[in-house]
């Protein structure tokens, strides 16, 4: 085990001990024999960044004695004691506010919020203060917070609890915002997410949860702004963020088989933006849709498709396209809910419409 990390005595102090990359082709495979959930690899970074870095702690609503409201913190109060793993009162704004507060006096935490929906409470501390705190203070005053939780349609919990905020949360300048598609880049960017010297914005999905696949038992990490290239072909490329990926490989095996293949490109985090990855595909194909769980007015498919017309518009054989979710409060009703989300069927009309158009 690593030399533990200690608390510095000044606010401004480091370390601000960000892993030695490695490239992508040196990360472990994603292929073995060690399969284990999403919340499982989840669970793993935390446990491993607490085990490291004293200045490490959880807090949120039930993830001690509960054991998470999702079991992702499943065992570790038990591991790190109730003062690294703190059950906080019903309050976003409250717990939000004071972990900022202790991030700038040089700890380190995580904030859960039991959806992203309810961080809403917690706007002003999270946007006002965490983001800007950095630049506000001349660079005196860091802000090393992670702020996780679910994101989006968890499956028919209304239209109040079904917020995709990353539309909203990415226009602040002064943090980053990271949403893995599968537990490999969930456990490797929240790893990264933890060293981090600003604040994280870790966006996960409760549809995800218990997804399973392989995800090494080495330590790895993977870094921000590097986009993964899922899936290669020349026709169309195809862009997406979190569970959305999965969709965009389903909608790329069906076109396979009408001889139109894609590239799949899974951003991994939108702050920041691997633009020219996408540039380089779009330079290729010619084409691109964007696939985005968010509402379509001022969503994220609407910045990478006004920077794909800034960065590569004499190669474009077509207008870019996006699937987004319907531009209406999320539906409770099951048939409504999957109906108003991006799905295989969307995007393979959507990729034939730019293709065959």
């Amino acid at each position: 085990m690593p030399e533990l990390i200690e608390t510095p005595i000044h606010p401004a102090a480091g370390p601000w001990d960000l892993p030695e990359f490695v490239s992508e082709d040196q990360l472990p495979s994603r292929q073995g024999d060690r399969v284990i959930q999403y919340r499982e690899a989840l669970r793993e970074a935390m446990a491993e960044e607490m085990r490291r870095d004293k200045r490490v702690y959880l807090i949120g609503e039930e993830v001690a004695q509960y054991n998470g409201a999702y079991k992702i913190s499943q065992g570790m109060l038990e591991e790190f004691g109730p003062k690294r793993i703190i059950d906080s009162p019903i309050s976003e704004s409250g717990f939000a506010g004071m972990s900022i507060a202790a991030a700038m006096y040089g700890l380190r935490p995580i904030v859960e919020f039991m959806s992203w929906s309810f961080s809403l409470v917690a706007a002003d501390p999270i946007l006002n203060n965490a983001a800007k705190m950095l630049y506000m203070s001349g660079g005196q005053w860091g802000c090393p917070i992670v702020f996780r939780g679910n994101d989006g349609a968890g499956g028919q919990l209304g239209s109040t609890h079904s917020w995709c905020v990353e539309g909203l949360f990415a226009n602040v300048p002064g943090m980053k915002m990271v949403i893995p598609s599968c537990p490999y880049d969930a456990k490797g960017l929240l790893k990264t997410a933890i060293r981090d010297p600003d604040p994280v914005f870790f966006l996960e999905s409760e549809r995800m949860l218990g997804d399973r696949a392989h995800v090494p038992a080495e330590e790895y990490y993977i870094p921000f702004g590097q986009a993964a290239k899922l899936r290669e072909g020349d026709a169309c490329t195809l862009v997406s963020f979190g569970r959305p990926v999965n969709f965009c490989l389903e909608a790329a095996r069906r076109l396979a088989e009408d001889g139109i293949e894609c590239d799949v490109l899974d951003m991994r985090t939108i702050r920041p933006l691997d633009i020219e990855s996408i540039a380089a595909s779009v330079q290729r194909t010619g084409r691109v849709v964007v696939v985005d769980q968010s509402w379509p007015f001022g969503s994220v498919a609407s910045e990478v498709m006004a920077q794909v017309c800034e960065h590569c518009f004499d190669w474009l054989d077509a207008p870019p396209a996006r699937v987004n979710t319907a531009d209406v409060p999320t539906p409770y009703a099951k048939g409504l809910e999957q109906a108003y989300l991006p799905n295989p069927d969307r995007i393979v009309a959507a990729v034939e419409n730019i293709v065959q158009g």
